[in-house]
């Protein structure tokens, strides 16, 4: 597109300052809410790619990513993108105000940025979030939560009563709506057995924990685990490849920190 060479020609041998200049000016002028938020280390290595001549999708997506860190919406975030493109798009020695249209922005731009937005607005649902809608299990983020004020209530008894009860499947030979059918049937075993207020949450996409307190009738809560899960498993004959649940008691560390790590890993 010679975009280097044209920006070069129309602000000097530091194209790279003009065109952020001109870029941030486009922006402020379509309406940008809060000029100090715009500056983003991710803007310079947009402008570094498209005056090297480079394919800017995956600085783009870092950009869009970037935006929706620092709280900015998606209509804000592409209209300032449609801004970058505005001024591109311009005739050299053009000096006048642009005005920025998404509709015109080409449509790879814009999936790279959106998608990059969207990534980070996705992950922070999902974070927020204290129940998996198909499974019905606590999330990790509300484990977490949990985990935190078992550490806080141990520190205060001065010792630890809890612990982890992991369960997992083995889905290597399930595929597609199969996966997810097995994990709800095992999300409905847990909260049968486990239905006295214990904290049952998804840890991954074949993974789950019970956080309980240990006493006299884990050893027979474990065993009517594995009964239990197997029966339903066995009705549907799509999931039945998934074989015997897998159930481990897991102390939990000394620290919460440690703790969330343990719970973090064990989700891979």
């Amino acid at each position: 597109m010679g975009v280097r060479g044209t920006v070069t020609r129309r602000f000097g041998a530091d194209g790279s300052r003009a065109l952020r200049s001109r870029w941030r000016t486009t922006t402020m002028a379509a309406g940008w809410a809060f000029p100090a938020d715009w500056p983003l280390a991710e803007v310079d290595e947009v402008c570094r790619a498209v005056l090297e001549e480079r394919d800017p999708s995956a600085e783009l997506h870092r950009l869009g990513a970037a935006r929706a860190e620092a709280g900015a919406g998606l209509a804000e975030t592409l209209l300032d993108l449609a801004a970058l493109h505005a001024v591109l798009a311009e005739p050299a020695g053009a000096t006048g105000v642009v005005s920025p249209c998404v509709d015109a922005t080409p449509s790879r731009m814009l999936r790279s940025t959106a998608l990059g937005w969207g990534d980070v607005m996705s992950s922070r649902a999902a974070d927020c979030a204290a129940e998996d809608p198909l499974t019905g299990l606590a999330t990790p983020a509300y484990l977490r939560t949990r985990l935190r004020e078992v550490y806080a209530e141990a520190r205060a008894a001065g010792r630890q009563d809890h612990v982890l009860v992991l369960v997992a499947l083995d889905l290597s030979r399930t595929s597609g709506w199969s996966r997810v059918v097995a994990m709800t049937l095992l999300a409905g075993a847990l909260k049968e057995v486990f239905d006295g207020g214990e904290t049952v949450a998804a840890l991954g996409s074949s993974v789950a924990c019970v956080l309980l307190r240990r006493d006299r009738h884990l050893a027979r809560a474990l065993t009517n685990l594995r009964v239990l899960t197997a029966d339903r498993l066995a009705v549907d004959p799509h999931v039945a490849p998934t074989g015997p649940v897998r159930v481990r008691l897991e102390e939990l560390p000394p620290t919460c920190e440690d703790a969330v790590a343990m719970v973090a890993g064990l989700g891979r």
